[in-house]
């Protein structure tokens, strides 16, 4: 897939979470609710800010956090329509399943949202508690119906490998769980650890790489077997339902980001807004800029790390930006079609090193 001149994101970052999970090291709390009204309003004021200097339509919006299904659907909606947007643009939002209504659904669906990702994480109690989460496992059933009968017609669902005490047999349960919702789209994370987390103060909780190898290849061989195809390292998806906006960040694009903590991102130059949603709000309603710090990329880091998001998604890379001695040792890791060079499943698990051996080439 390639960006066309057009492509252009907008992230929404929602950081309000009834709990925070273990492993989450993103700008989300857990106690400041009752800012809900005054942030969805600063955001506004903020996204108009934007519009009246440069924004141009959005091909994808991206709504994260924290827990955007938190918030009342219809601000959150009134939020999004302040977004210019090019035609068929991909418009998801991120919710947990616990929170989900089908009177949510059709506000979200009627509102120009026409993607939904759900955080499952697993469908085994006992795992769902090692991550800190707390929702039922049956309410991601009841959730996929509610999107479904609101009209949606793609929707991802987010699962999570390498929870201390999960069994091979755990994750099996949750893959064929998984399956026989018969998603369109599913985004398979191994578990990391996040520094300022409490996984991080916890070694024996910490995930093992082989048996997350493991649970690797499992879910590929299932997905695979189903239709799911793999286009990314942690992405699989039934064909046409790939998901724009990821690819937006895969392919270096441009991006606005509106909220705490939210990154932007413009020709190599990338910035971030201030961490807390109090300061956010402060400097919006006060007409500022809400930026607290930004970097510029040169020439050649930015075409390495163009190397770097690119050899994870299914095109690959061009075949000279690993040398003839790299290719042969890895030949294991990497497969040449055509004029790329992509990974195959064992390069998957390693594609770190692959990485690291990528070269930019004149």
């Amino acid at each position: 897939m390639q960006l066309d001149a057009s492509s252009h994101g907008v992230y929404l970052h929602i950081p309000f979470c009834s709990k925070r999970c273990d492993y989450c090291a993103f700008a989300t709390f857990t106690d400041r609710h009752h800012l809900t009204g005054e942030y969805l309003r600063a955001m506004r004021i903020h996204i108009n800010m934007v519009v009246a200097q440069r924004m141009i339509p959005a091909t994808s919006v991206f709504v994260g956090g924290g827990t955007p299904s938190m918030v009342p659907a219809e601000e959150l909606v009134a939020v999004i329509r302040d977004i210019p947007l090019a035609p068929n643009a991909e418009v998801t939002v991120e919710c947990n399943p616990d929170n989900i209504t089908l009177e949510m659904m059709r506000t979200y669906r009627e509102g120009g949202v026409n993607r939904i990702s759900i955080g499952v994480q697993s469908t085994v109690p006992h795992v769902l508690a090692a991550l800190g989460r707390t929702h039922d496992p049956e309410n991601v059933r009841r959730s996929v119906a509610y999107v479904r009968e609101a009209g949606f017609t793609t929707f991802n669902l987010d699962i999570i490998y390498g929870a201390a005490g999960e069994t091979l047999a755990d994750w099996k349960t949750t893959v064929s769980d998984v399956v026989a919702l018969d998603p369109p789209h599913v985004s398979a994370y191994g578990l990391t650890v996040e520094a300022n987390t409490p996984l991080a103060t916890q070694p024996e909780r910490h995930p093992d790489n082989d048996d997350q190898a493991d649970k690797y290849e499992l879910v590929d061989d299932v997905f695979a077997s189903n239709g799911l195809v793999n286009y990314e390292i942690s992405n699989w998806a039934k064909s046409g339902h790939e998901c724009k906006h990821n690819y937006l960040y895969w392919l270096q694009g441009n991006y606005d980001g509106f909220g705490c903590a939210a990154h932007a991102h413009k020709d190599g130059r990338r910035w971030w807004n201030v961490r807390t949603p109090d300061r956010y709000i402060e400097m919006v309603n006060a007409g500022e800029i809400p930026e607290s710090s930004s970097e510029t990329l040169d020439s050649e880091t930015r075409k390495f790390e163009a190397l770097q998001l690119l050899v994870r998604v299914r095109d690959g890379v061009p075949t000279d930006a690993l040398s003839v001695q790299d290719r042969e040792m890895m030949s294991d890791l990497v497969a040449q079609v055509g004029d790329r060079l992509v990974l195959t499943r064992a390069g998957r698990l390693m594609a770190n090193e692959v990485s690291l051996r990528l070269r930019v080439n004149a």
